[in-house]
């Protein structure tokens, strides 16, 4: 049977979050945003990586956005998508939520790159009401088996379902991962500077 064929989309729930950071983990550590918003070059990375990384998911949970995996058969988390959904009132304002856990958690400059991000990313949109997808990931095992695409297909099916929605961005921070959006027909709408690495800013809109 085809790997395809076996793979069923969730949404995830409170007892699926430890292993959804884990994949997670996996995904980004090499990411050149994250590490310089965490300071890689110093003692702790991994450790203030993981702590962010969670505390992000923690927040998605208690405010009821949408975090999709995918599985196989076997009940293997093989890739997820947590995204911010419209008219959620939770951008920039989430971060006093969960600012002084993560400034206690990780310090005060990656603090303030990653609020720097998402406000960037919101000016750039060209939509007031839209997904904004803050993590993805596919388990390196089941890259290049079309889990990556089922994951794309599953956030357009929500993404077509809700009438309010515009359409879904993302905000790419490794360059060979562009070709894998724009495949998906994201279009590439801005370059920006978040800290000291260069991102593209990739952007779908909603099929009528």
């Amino acid at each position: 049977m085809e790997l395809a064929e076996s793979l069923n989309a969730i949404y995830l729930s409170a007892e699926d979050i430890n292993i959804a950071s884990s994949l997670l983990y996996l995904a980004y550590h090499d990411d050149p945003f994250f590490m310089d918003c965490f300071a890689s070059h110093e003692d702790g990375y991994e450790q203030r990586l993981r702590a962010a990384i969670r505390e992000e998911l923690l927040v998605f949970y208690d405010r009821s956005q949408p975090m999709v995996g995918i599985y196989n058969d076997d009940e293997h988390l093989l890739a997820v998508a947590c995204l911010i959904q419209p008219g959620a009132g939770f951008g920039a304002e989430r971060f006093w939520h969960w600012r002084l856990k993560m400034m206690l958690t990780t310090g005060y400059v990656s603090t303030r790159n990653m609020i720097e991000k998402e406000q960037k990313i919101r000016e750039k949109i060209p939509a007031e009401n839209y997904y904004l997808m803050a993590f993805v990931a596919v388990h390196p095992h089941y890259q290049h088996h079309g889990v990556g695409h089922y994951l794309m297909q599953a956030i357009d099916t929500m993404v077509q379902e809700n009438q309010a929605s515009e359409g879904v961005g993302v905000l790419v921070t490794v360059e060979k991962y562009q070709g894998f959006f724009e495949a998906a027909n994201y279009k590439n709408i801005a370059q920006l500077t978040v800290g000291k690495v260069g991102c593209s800013l990739m952007f779908k809109e909603k099929s009528n």
